[in-house]
């Protein structure tokens, strides 16, 4: 069956919506369904304008599937398909897309597991063999040894996401008040840490056996391909799995509160209290579920929204606000979320949402509101389809939840239809009196901040003396036996030639006020993203004063000379754009996303933004308010006190990049706006700003629309300075951060290194892709692999245009902490003792075939632009590093690891629990422990 979703058909359904569409692009998603004899669902999408193909493969299973007592199950299996299989060897399942060049993951939510492979062309049949040798051919080779890996993986991913950080426990808390026992969703996807330690290899070759089966699944591959080709190699690797039961979709489960709920939690690592309330509202695909979409932000999102206004501008309790609206298969909730300033009573914070609430039924909302909001669905959808995995997802979902691919034309139409009167009466159904589960969650010691008639949520935090840790036993040699097959699946496909990268053309040309512009023309899709890039930023702090860069940038978004902040931001929406100025180490970035159609409509509002700022008195007060808040906040982050620390000691504590961007809480507490005006006087200029631009325009309609601001925009001069930084230490050291109860140990390690325009610059990324570049490499291999003791290793260089640095992280289960610092040390010494030609050779295919991938969307594109032009490199610079990889040898390799990786003159930051770890850490060789405030 062949079927057509058009763009244009879209484009006009969202002009009937509001949007002033005054030109669209004939594009189209076409799409073949069909489905094999043993039930699966296949669909082909195929774009010629992609240089690369996606196979996107979603199973109807998540963690709504289990049953009490064995929660997350489908999370811990998604992780076992990564494993290996009858035909594909343990760990090589990476190793092989990684090595075509191509890019993988997976993700589980309540109602789905899907897996997705990148890969250019040649390696498509590649992704097909391993996708179907795992859905088909996985349950003999799940051992007590892989899964009791995987269970320490899975238990250390619950660590490091819920665990180890501040409100970590909300949604466990939510989900099981919200929904009744037993309900599919009243436990949360990561499951219980004792139910992922009670799990059996039965359970699992049961769970596999249940719902990993073709019947029960959608087969999606996009991009560049012969269609009669892949069609053969779809029945070729999938038509002989065998079916597996028949499975019913799950039923809607909506939900009802007989009454309001209110629970609190002591938090070991907040710093500030935050509230949260969640309503029962209803499930996907419905019409109540997109009015309650639009009710969500009405209510909660952006400067004109009633909440924001009593919470954040009359109150000031806080300097945010979230709302949003999730409707899923069997359910939906409506959850609104407050981080309070610090010592603030959430009693206060409840009583002003539903202040909000009151405004929101007396002040009411405009058609124009809803025209506001609607118009950002154009843009949301041309982004979606700027990559091919994107495409995957989206055809993969509305064909497995919504019965055909063709359901996002349907959705677009019910996203239209909503109007003013079914936001009403959803308000009125689902929230305005209604009961509703809320978390108050403070720091330790702080109940009293807690909402009227809350109770204790009765959160059982694991005790980090006795970790929970699967006992890891090796096993002699293994025999799998092997499934039949009707053809030889142990012999994996060999990618075929290479195919033919074409770098994009880019375009260079001056402003009149010596502005340099760049640009890259992309035709496929109505959209443009560009940036204007001021060379800067926090290195032209005053050092007595950090803070006031990032600051001033921010208050180039709050509001114009002609225009308030409340306006400024309802212009950008109708627009249906993103415009934000932000900052970071070396630069100030203005980054703006819109239709194409309305480039120039966006960049007038740039001109007024860079060019008659409002200094307005009171965004400056919240923002000020805001920053000390989140200063406060992070500092009960185990990730942010390690970074803070290794940076003090990398950079050098009297540099001024070693402190944070934001400032420190007594130098944001002394800015004034004069200091802000005068920052901007000083450093805001085009004699060090690029223009860089991407997608659907050409040169000259670029030059004609910044002739405005090139004209009104002077230039000044502005001397960067140089800045200093302290050697690499003659021998290295540990640092220890101390986080009380700590679960984890964030474990930083690195020294100063190479920017990103030394010469050799590109040479350490290469050398140190094997190392801890990847899922392929040394560090996550053996310590998440092997050892199973965290989630993620990695390494890296870290280029900026003045300094660079060299880091290598994890964060481990707390008790593995002194083995897990042994392993990096180690694992690096012998790396520097001299790679393989193996590896030399599996690094060199691999970095030159994922080329394609660096450059497919227009984001992407942009990157490469931005790259170029901030660090100065040349037009063809990617062909340069192609060259230098195709010459690549072990010598090379091992002559570049010796210049720049060195374990015994690195610095080893490690934030935990100084009580149960601080000591330990003598035994790794560097001397005592030093510990930092």
């Amino acid at each position: 069956m062949k079927r057509l979703v058009s763009l244009l058909m879209i484009a006009a359904l969202l002009m009937m919506a509001g949007c002033d569409e005054k030109k669209t692009s004939n594009l189209s998603v076409p799409y073949e369904k069909y489905t094999l004899d043993n039930g699966l669902t296949v669909i082909l999408n195929e774009d010629k304008s992609d240089p690369m193909a996606s196979l996107v493969i979603l199973y109807h299973v998540g963690s709504a599937r289990e049953v009490p007592g064995k929660t997350g199950f489908a999370h811990l299996f998604e992780h076992m398909m990564f494993q290996r299989s009858e035909n594909v060897n343990e760990d090589e399942f990476f190793k092989y897309i990684e090595g075509a060049g191509g890019d993988l993951n997976g993700g589980t939510s309540f109602d789905q597991t899907i897996y997705f492979e990148v890969v250019p062309k040649n390696a498509l049949e590649l992704a097909m063999w391993l996708e179907s040798d795992r859905m088909g051919y996985l349950s003999n080779t799940v051992t007590p040894q892989s899964f009791a890996l995987q269970q320490n993986v899975v238990q250390n991913e619950k660590r490091q996401g819920v665990d180890n950080r501040p409100y970590g426990f909300t949604d466990y808390v939510l989900l099981k008040n919200l929904y009744p026992q037993g309900h599919p969703y009243s436990w949360d996807v990561i499951g219980e840490m004792a139910d992922l330690a009670n799990a059996t290899v039965d359970d699992v070759k049961e769970f596999h056996k249940k719902f990993y089966v073709p019947n029960n699944a959608t087969l999606v591959v996009s991009g560049d391909y012969d269609v009669a080709e892949v069609k053969a190699m779809i029945q070729k690797y999938f038509g002989e799995i065998p079916a597996g039961e028949e499975l019913k979709d799950p039923e809607p489960m909506t939900v009802t509160l007989s009454e309001t709920k209110k629970l609190y939690h002591e938090d070991g690592f907040a710093r500030a209290p935050q509230y949260t309330m969640v309503y029962p509202v209803a499930q996907q695909y419905t019409s109540d579920a997109y009015a309650l979409d639009v009710l969500a932000q009405l209510l909660g999102v952006g400067k004109n929204s009633p909440l924001y206004k009593v919470l954040v501008k009359e109150k000031k309790l806080t300097s945010n606000v979230s709302a949003y609206n999730m409707s899923q298969e069997l359910a939906g909730q409506l959850q609104i979320s407050v981080t309070a300033n610090p010592n603030t009573s959430l009693n206060d914070v409840e009583k002003a949402i539903f202040e909000g609430f009151g405004k929101f039924e007396t002040e009411k909302f405009t058609e124009k509101d809803l025209e506001r909001i609607k118009a950002g669905i154009e843009r949301n959808f041309y982004l979606q389809m700027s990559s091919v995995m994107y495409k995957g997802f989206m055809l993969a979902v509305y064909n497995e939840f919504a019965g055909s691919p063709d359901f996002m034309l349907e959705e677009l139409e019910m996203m239209k239809k909503v109007s003013m009167d079914d936001v009403w009466d959803v308000y009125n159904r689902y929230i305005k009196g209604k009961n509703y589960v809320a978390t108050s969650f403070v720091p330790r010691g702080q109940v009293n901040l807690v909402a009227d008639g809350s109770v204790n949520a009765g959160i059982v935090e694991e005790d980090i003396t006795k970790a929970t840790q699967m006992e890891v036993v090796a096993g002699g040699e293994e025999v799998i036996e092997k499934t039949p097959s009707s053809f030889d699946r142990s012999v994996a496909p060999v990618p075929g030639p290479d195919p033919s990268i074409t770098l994009p053309e880019i375009w260079k040309s001056e402003a009149s006020n010596g502005m340099k512009l760049y640009g890259i023309g992309q035709h496929e899709l109505p959209l443009v993203v560009y940036s204007i890039v001021i060379e800067g930023g926090h290195m032209l702090d005053d050092p007595a004063k950090p803070g006031v860069a990032r600051f001033t940038a921010s208050m180039l978004n709050e509001g114009t000379k002609n225009r308030t902040p409340e306006q400024l931001e309802e212009e950008i929406q109708l627009l249906g754009a993103i415009i934000n100025i932000g900052c970071s180490d070396e630069r100030i970035t203005v980054s703006v996303n819109t239709l194409a159609r309305n480039f120039e409509k966006t960049l007038a509002l740039v001109q007024e933004m860079l060019l008659e700022p409002r200094w307005d008195e009171e965004q400056f007060s919240l923002n000020k308010t805001r920053t000390i808040n989140n200063l406060k906040r992070n500092l009960a982050d185990p990730n942010y006190v390690a970074g803070a620390a290794y940076d003090k000691l990398v950079l050098g504590a009297d540099n001024i990049l070693s402190v944070d961007l934001s400032g420190t809480v007594e130098s944001v507490e002394a800015i004034a706006m004069d200091d802000l005006k005068s920052f901007y006087d000083k450093y805001i200029s085009p004699s060090v700003a690029n223009f860089i631009i991407v997608g659907d325009i050409d040169q000259a309609r670029v030059e004609k629309a910044l002739a405005g601001l090139s004209e009104k925009w002077a230039p000044k001069e502005v001397v960067i300075p140089a800045l200093s930084f302290p050697p690499a230490p003659e021998k290295s050291a540990v640092y220890f951060v101390n986080v009380p109860d700590a679960k984890q140990s964030v474990i930083n390690i690195g020294n100063l290194s190479i920017p990103r325009t030394h010469p050799d610059y590109y040479k350490a990324q290469v050398a140190n892709h094997m190392l801890g570049g990847g899922a392929s490499a040394k560090l996550f291999m053996v310590l998440r692999e092997e050892k199973g003791f965290t989630y993620g290793a990695y390494s890296g260089f870290m280029g900026q245009k003045n300094y660079g640095t060299f880091q290598a992280y994890a964060s481990v289960r707390s008790d593995a902490t002194l083995e897990s610092v042994e392993l990096f040390r180690d694992i690096m010494a012998e790396y520097r003792a001299g790679v393989s030609q193996e590896l030399v050779d599996f690094t060199k295919g691999s970095l030159l075939k994922a080329n394609a991938l660096r450059f497919e969307t227009i984001d992407a594109k942009l990157g490469m632009l931005n790259t170029m032009t901030f660090f100065g490199l040349p037009a063809d610079y990617i062909r340069q590093e192609e060259d230098y990889l195709r010459g690549l040898t072990v010598e090379q390799v091992n002559e570049t690891v010796q210049k720049y990786i060195d374990p015994m003159r690195m610095y080893y930051v490690v934030a935990g629990d100084a009580k149960t770890q601080m000591q330990g850490l003598k035994k790794a060789g560097f001397g005592d422990p030093v510990p930092v405030n």
